[in-house]
């Protein structure tokens, strides 16, 4: 006779997703815990990124990343707001600065308007100019429902939910196997410290992060499956010494691998330029700016849409890693969510490529991880 599972829903990975994951788990009466590698809980993507609640603007219709963004951003809203997390709909400018840009920024409009963002406006320079003095440019889409919000008090109040319900966090602690047993469980060997136990969860959801790099070859994926190979990309954000003259989120025209040098403000006023794109091996938070010309790429970039950038007036601020599924000068992939009929293992879902917009999608990217799974 078969013993029952240790618990019932096992999550990998304590960012951002993973807990949104555990707490929609947690809603439907289940026991799920979460099983992270940090000493604590979004030490990775979900703590080192620009804090942006995003509208939904420049992803192909239907893809995942659209219908996730647009939901979630409306439920990230109202979560904030039940939860006490600090947030705000403070608006973004996206900006044309030659006449050649606004043709990219007309196909975004549509976009938009096909992913169902239907509030945004089109801005002349003058009109620019009145939201955003010191903005240059010869005209730009405004966004009022983009916003940003403090990613940590995020975590926490979503660790608080899992907590308040049927689940936990189990820090430090490091998936080294899974196994598919012959009833269907899995068997987990975790590691923590120089401890490894085993357990075993009815439900698996693995939502490693930059992690799914090394976690390919530890998950039991039935025969003929390939995992997306996750490649690391990493930006670098400037912060300028002051308080910005701006309101409003600026973002450029996009380049390839992101969304440009863009400006973003944080909850207290502190204005942060970035990310960069640079393709990494492994992962390195290291800022890497020895000779200054990364600075220097950064101003250039930034006195297009800002020209009265002061001198000197960037510092060196902090670096993320996107875990991407796509290439250098490839398309931006869509989030990769593989349950059972993907890589043939039942009661198990595995995420990859979750990088922007993962934030802002995390509740409605959480219930759409659950209904794969077929659990109720």
């Amino acid at each position: 006779m078969a013993h029952p599972p240790d618990i019932e829903t096992a999550v990998i990975g304590g960012g951002v997703i993973g807990l949104a994951i555990a707490v929609a788990c947690a809603n439907k009466g289940q026991e799920a815990i979460v099983f992270e590698r940090n000493e604590d809980v979004g030490r990775e993507v979900s703590s080192r990124s620009s804090e942006v609640i995003h509208a939904g603007i420049y992803y192909p219709k239907g893809s995942l990343k659209a219908q996730a963004c647009v939901a979630g951003r409306k439920r990230l809203y109202e979560f904030a707001e039940r939860n006490a997390v600090p947030a705000k709909r403070i608006g973004k400018l996206i900006v044309a600065t030659t006449s050649a840009e606004i043709a990219v920024l007309q196909k975004f409009e549509g976009l938009a308007y096909a992913n169902g963002v239907e509030d945004l406006r089109w801005l002349t320079a003058a009109d620019a100019r009145a939201l955003e003095p010191d903005v240059g440019c010869v005209a730009a889409l405004f966004s009022p429902s983009t916003g940003i919000i403090d990613s940590h008090a995020l975590m926490k109040a979503l660790e608080g939910c899992l907590q308040a319900g049927n689940g936990s966090v189990v820090l430090r602690s490091q998936l080294r196997s899974a196994l598919c047993l012959p009833d269907g469980t899995f068997e987990l060997e975790i590691a923590s410290g120089t401890e490894i136990s085993k357990l075993t969860a009815r439900n698996l959801f693995v939502a490693g992060g930059l992690g799914m790099a090394s976690l390919r070859d530890k998950l039991p994926f039935g025969n003929g499956y390939e995992p997306p190979k996750t490649r690391f990309a990493k930006g670098h954000y400037f912060t300028l010494q002051g308080r910005a003259p701006f309101q409003h989120l600026v973002y450029p025209v996009p380049v390839d691998g992101g969304l440009g040098t863009h400006l973003t403000l944080d909850l207290q006023g502190t204005a942060r330029f970035g990310p960069d794109v640079q393709w990494i091996d492994r992962i390195d938070y290291m800022f890497d700016d020895p000779d200054g010309k990364r600075r220097a790429d950064f101003e250039h970039s930034i006195r297009r849409y800002w020209p009265a950038l002061p001198d000197g007036a960037l510092e060196p601020g902090y670096t993320g890693i996107r875990p991407k599924i796509s290439s250098k000068g490839e398309p931006p992939a869509d989030f990769e969510i593989h349950g059972p009929e993907r890589h043939g293992v039942p009661r198990m879902v595995a995420l990859y490529g979750i990088e922007s917009p993962g934030l802002t999608s995390c509740l409605a990217l959480a219930d759409y991880c659950v209904k794969l799974l077929g659990t109720q």
